[in-house]
């Protein structure tokens, strides 16, 4: 069972299954040419919000050691907003740090079912930046317990590695947030990157 926060924005109730801090691990396995790179790793996760119509995201990995006598290292953070895909108007805040000048339009259930899309889901935006110089939209759909990501834009600056495109997939399965990644960096296409288990710890 979910409880959902009491200042929960309406249109948050889609994604509510994502709150919390999430903790586990999971496995790197990505080929590049002749050579495959496979790996465990711990990862802890954590979906919050502000009250305002999205959810905070900070991501932040470690690399397991490879014998039992080392420490761990630190691998990747990824920080960003995750929100149902919908056309801002005056109700909502922006742009840069102008007040919104109206009422909230999706602030109650039966406008928030307003949203729905055709397959019964609702639209999703999330974007993400990399401290390596790269930036990811991504857009998708949240149906149930499960959520389908897919690049729209990539953007790196000039000292980046290559990396243009990728695929999420998020789901809760018995209790569990399990997600997986798929890449297409360093002149390959789209292929398998990285998997996780993660248990709720907060």
């Amino acid at each position: 069972m979910i409880d959902l926060p009491v200042d929960l924005p309406a249109e948050l109730v889609p994604l509510s299954w994502l709150l919390g801090v999430w903790e586990g691990s999971g496995v790197i396995d990505y080929t590049v040419g002749e050579e495959s790179v496979t790996h465990e790793f711990g990862q802890r996760v954590s979906f919050s919000h502000d009250g305002l119509p999205h959810l905070n995201y900070t991501s932040y990995t470690w690399l397991f050691p490879d014998d039992e006598g080392g420490e761990p290292t630190p691998l990747v953070t990824e920080t960003g907003y995750w929100r149902l895909a919908r056309e801002l108007g005056e109700g909502d805040q922006g742009p840069a740090m102008l007040p919104a000048r109206g009422e909230p339009r999706y602030a109650d259930a039966e406008s928030v079912e307003g949203l729905r899309n055709a397959d019964g889901g609702f639209d999703v935006e999330v974007s993400l930046v990399h401290p390596g110089g790269v930036s990811e939209l991504y857009l998708g759909q949240v149906k149930g317990p499960r959520i389908d990501l897919a690049t729209d834009a990539v953007m790196r600056g000039s000292g980046a590695k290559d990396y243009s495109a990728a695929t999420r997939l998020y789901g809760l399965v018995d209790g569990h947030l399990l997600w997986a990644w798929d890449i297409a960096a360093l002149g390959q296409d789209l292929r398998t990157h990285a998997s996780a288990r993660l248990a709720k710890v907060d």
